[in-house]
């Protein structure tokens, strides 16, 4: 993590705020600019970078040999390059779930001052391949990675999960620490519940064959906003006004983890 002098991490929520307030810039916008400085000004607040890995791609369905080929997924683990996802009964799609949340997620962190990166840049390519994923944040310096998926659990599972690498490329307190500030936010405020057809425990899960957390050094997590294959959940997911609500789940987590870094 980089070091702020005089604990201006924890004043760049106000300070790029009030930026936004003099500076008139429109809610949502993704790049924010700070007023200039005039002399004997202090330094601008630090702007946090923070990777948005929506999950699968609209188009992978239809590059299946591209999407399946094998690539690096960690500890000598090789996985394919990408996957179609899930999608609820009435066929409600993964790829489109996650492109939706997080770009309203993008503008709700943007409107606090973070500098917001997406993996993708729209929901109708392909790929990009989760070696590719897995090493974006390490190549922007980011503050944190949060992966956007939804599962395709048992029918009479339902609830959110968190999973973080059992054998991560960084520092692994991080991670947990943003695990656990995400958790708290979601529990609080998307409407789902802790998942309760995994094996890990009260939300929280650990692998060591997601190359999109392996890979990272960076605070990396991956969040299962429910399971698309249960019916309330589904009903969740393809609602608007819930995807808004788990966005707005995931900024509260992800803020709240940079504010005590």
């Amino acid at each position: 993590m980089r070091g702020v002098p005089g604990g201006g991490r924890r004043r760049w929520l106000t300070a790029a705020a009030l930026a936004l307030l003099a500076a008139g810039c429109r809610t949502g916008a993704v790049s924010v600019t700070a007023p200039p400085a005039g002399a004997g000004s202090p330094p601008p607040p630090h702007r946090p970078v923070v990777v948005i890995d929506p999950g699968h791609n609209g188009g992978n369905i239809g590059h299946l040999k591209q999407v399946t080929r094998l690539v690096d997924a960690g500890h000598g683990i090789r996985k394919p390059c990408n996957e179609i996802g899930a999608q609820t009964a009435s066929g409600y799609a993964e790829h489109a779930f996650t492109w939706d949340v997080a770009v309203r997620l993008r503008s709700l962190l943007a409107a606090r001052g973070v500098d917001v990166r997406l993996t993708r840049s729209s929901d109708r390519g392909v790929g990009p391949c989760v070696d590719v994923r897995g090493r974006f944040g390490n190549v922007v310096r980011a503050d944190a990675v949060v992966s956007v998926h939804a599962d395709g659990g048992p029918v009479s599972g339902t609830g959110f999960h968190i999973i973080e690498a059992s054998r991560p490329a960084g520092d692994k307190t991080a991670s947990t620490e943003l695990a656990l500030a995400v958790r708290k936010a979601m529990l609080a405020g998307s409407g789902l519940r802790y998942a309760t057809y995994i094996a890990g425990r009260d939300g929280l899960d650990v692998r060591d064959d997601l190359a999109g957390l392996t890979l990272s050094d960076r605070p990396a997590v991956l969040v299962e906003a429910g399971n698309m294959a249960n019916r309330a959940d589904a009903a969740l997911q393809t609602s608007p006004a819930d995807r808004q609500r788990i966005a707005a789940a995931l900024a509260n987590g992800i803020l709240a983890f940079l504010a005590h870094r």
